[in-house]
């Protein structure tokens, strides 16, 4: 596989000192759809953001799923591997260090299954509404990795018990994990650009 079997954007960084950011969107989204939201938590950083190239309904997403919730675990897999290739030889070519992923549903659902199958391609993770990936994970070590899952309280399609359940996961593989969850449903509010906006700048400061 080349990278260019991504359809992607990539913006380069105005500003060296901030990590990459590889930017997942949620189904029906596509390489625009977290641009917006990239520049505004991490002002400057390079943005890295392919589309997914599964489609449900015409709608683009990163792996199948059977039904709401139900995931097709074996083409996850196929398909987090897959991305995981297309970020390394990205970075080859544009030159840019391991970066961190901002995921929001179906985004954040193959970014955390990258985390747990091949952890050396992300520096880190920003779950927007994830839940978990796999039923039976690998034993991943994530080494202090930095995550942050935030979830909505009145989500409709991630159960609280399921988001607390994936913090629990990453943390017990090894993940530096904050977890909160937030007065919203699975849509993303002004809190989830704060709060990610903030933490991003911490990961930085410490980076630094």
């Amino acid at each position: 596989m080349t990278e260019s079997a991504f359809i992607h954007r990539f913006e380069p960084a105005a500003n060296a000192g901030s990590p990459p950011l590889l930017l997942l969107h949620g189904t029906g989204g596509d390489e625009n759809d977290l641009l917006g939201l990239g520049r505004m938590i991490s002002p400057g950083a390079a943005l890295l953001s392919p589309r997914g190239r599964v489609l449900e309904h015409g709608m683009p997403r990163f792996f199948r799923r059977l039904a709401e919730g139900v995931f097709d675990e074996d083409d996850l897999r196929h398909r987090a591997l897959e991305l995981g290739d297309f970020v390394t030889e990205a970075r080859q070519r544009y030159g840019l260090a391991a970066p961190v992923a901002v995921g929001f549903s179906n985004g954040a659902n193959i970014a955390a299954a990258l985390l747990l199958l091949k952890p050396e391609v992300l520096a880190g993770a920003i779950l927007l509404r994830a839940m978990v990936p796999l039923s039976d994970p690998p034993k991943a070590a994530l080494g202090g990795k930095p995550v942050l899952l935030l979830s909505g309280q009145a989500d409709p399609i991630v159960p609280a018990s399921n988001s607390a359940r994936l913090a629990a996961l990453l943390s017990q593989a090894g993940a530096s994990v904050t977890h909160k969850v937030l007065p919203a449903g699975h849509q993303l509010s002004q809190a989830d650009v704060t709060l990610a906006r903030d933490w991003i700048g911490n990961v930085d400061a410490k980076a630094a």
